[in-house]
């Protein structure tokens, strides 16, 4: 019976215990790791969004040198998240917006993919400031000269250029996998 006791108490320590700390990934505002989405684009579609009573739009473009390539052959699925959540995710020259309640808030994008390296190597976070009726425009870029650490940035958009962009991409609509 001691026996027993001891390797419950042992198995229960802290040691044991499941990390609840979030990754530096969900600390810079990214969603859980295993989130994967499936993602459509219409090239067709160029929607602007209303923002809701209380709430903020915030825009995020697709805009490293992979999405403006001529030919692509599986096109990499970057997500989207804001204070540890995922809102959405994207592919190619694509564009997708989402609300957010006013406040400080966190932003970041990480590529979608099985190995942890591409996860973190192909991830960028900012942090913004939200008013309620107001909209935020954001893209991914290439770093000019990009580093094994730094792939990806997210930059601040210009609203007037926003609205070109708007007219040049997809829209992208995308669904968490079960």
């Amino acid at each position: 019976m001691l026996k027993i006791i001891l390797v419950a108490i042992f198995f229960a320590s802290p040691a044991f215990a499941q990390d609840q700390t979030p990754t530096g990934l969900q600390a810079a505002g990214c969603g859980p790791d295993k989130t994967t989405f499936n993602v459509e684009i219409d090239k067709k579609v160029h929607t602007i969004g209303q923002p809701v009573d209380g709430k903020a739009l915030v825009y995020v473009f697709a805009d490293e040198v992979g999405d403006n390539a001529k030919l692509v052959v599986g096109p990499v699925i970057t997500r989207i998240g804001v204070d540890g959540q995922w809102m959405g995710a994207f592919k190619l020259k694509s564009y997708l917006y989402f609300p957010v309640d006013g406040g400080d808030h966190r932003l970041c994008v990480s590529q979608q993919s099985d190995l942890k390296s591409r996860r973190e190597k192909y991830a960028a976070a900012t942090t913004f400031t939200a008013e309620s009726g107001k909209a935020y425009y954001f893209r991914t870029m290439t770093p000019d000269h990009p580093r094994p650490d730094n792939w990806v940035k997210i930059v601040p958009v210009d609203p007037a250029q926003a609205q070109l962009m708007i007219a040049q991409a997809a829209l992208s609509t995308s669904k968490p996998k079960n």
